[in-house]
Parts: structure tokens; C-alpha cells; sequence
């Protein structure tokens, strides 16, 4: 219609970040910055969802516990330990069903984890939400993993 003013349309401002509620990315795996230490690593696991925060309290336990004055770094949105700097053993990661432990040498582990990978060293560890953890196997494959030469990264 002429002499008739079209109304602009009205953007919509992306909404701010809630610094109380961490940002979940696919699977509900937290979003965390790349950092080194403590600090990271418990961010992390206070963001991890419902059951999965629990799963992430008690591998961080057991790995801590079993190996004295071990690494620990977030890194590609996954903790990360090791016993040097920047050279890693064990890492995990969120996923909708699942929290997946990686042993990065663990084709060398025994007994070998369950979990393949495509990479021929790796092996995983899948933890459900009603999963009985065998916390003296990981405790295990941690200790035995810390023992081996971990991947730089």
C-alpha cells in the first residue's frame, strides 16, 4: 500500500550468560575454559549434571587418592590427569546416557578396559546411571595407567 510506513522489526538480544548455570553443550557435557590445576576440574564437575556430577566427584576421588600429586587440567571440555606437565593418562567426558572414561594407553592395561576405540591404544569405560563402579578396578587401571608413558597433548 503506498504512503503506508513498514514497521522495523525489533532483533531480539542474544540473552546474557547466567554466570550461576553453566553452559551445556551436546550430551549435557559442561562448557568449561581450557585451564590447569584445581580450580578447572571442580568447575567442571560442579557443572556436570544430575547423577553425573556424583560419577565425576568419585573419579576425581579415586584418581587424586591413588595418585600422589597428580596433573589435572580441563582441556577440550573434558578433565584431564596425568603425572606430568602437559602428558596425560585418563580423561572424561559427558554424553547424554553416560560418563566416558578414557585410558589414553590402555590397550596396556590389565585386564583391558572394556571400551574400544579407533585409536588401538585407547580403551574406555562407559558409567551408566545404574552402574555398580567398581572402584577397586579403577583405582587400578589409574594406578597402572599412571605408571605408563601418558600422551602430550
Amino acid at each position: 500500500m503506498a504512503g503506508k510506513s513498514e514497521k522495523p522489526t525489533k532483533t531480539k538480544k542474544p540473552a546474557k550468560p547466567n554466570p550461576e548455570k553453566p553452559v551445556l553443550l551436546s550430551g549435557g557435557n559442561p562448557q568449561i575454559p581450557k585451564g590447569y590445576g584445581e580450580e578447572p576440574v571442580q568447575a567442571y564437575i560442579a557443572a556436570m549434571p544430575g547423577w553425573k556430577q556424583d560419577v565425576g566427584r568419585r573419579l576425581h576421588e579415586i584418581i587424586s587418592r591413588t595418585v600422589a600429586g597428580v596433573r589435572k587440567a580441563i582441556k577440550w571440555n573434558s578433565p584431564f590427569y596425568g603425572v606430568e606437565d602437559h602428558v596425560w593418562f585418563l580423561s572424561f567426558h559427558c554424553f547424554t546416557r553416560y560418563v566416558k572414561v578414557a585410558f589414553f594407553r590402555g590397550a596396556s592395561l590389565t585386564p583391558i578396559p572394556p571400551g574400544k576405540s579407533k585409536q588401538e591404544q585407547v580403551r574406555y569405560l562407559d558409567i551408566y546411571e545404574d552402574d555398580a563402579l567398581d572402584e577397586a578396578q579403577l583405582a587400578d587401571w589409574v594406578k597402572q595407567a599412571a605408571a605408563l608413558p601418558g600422551e602430550r597433548m
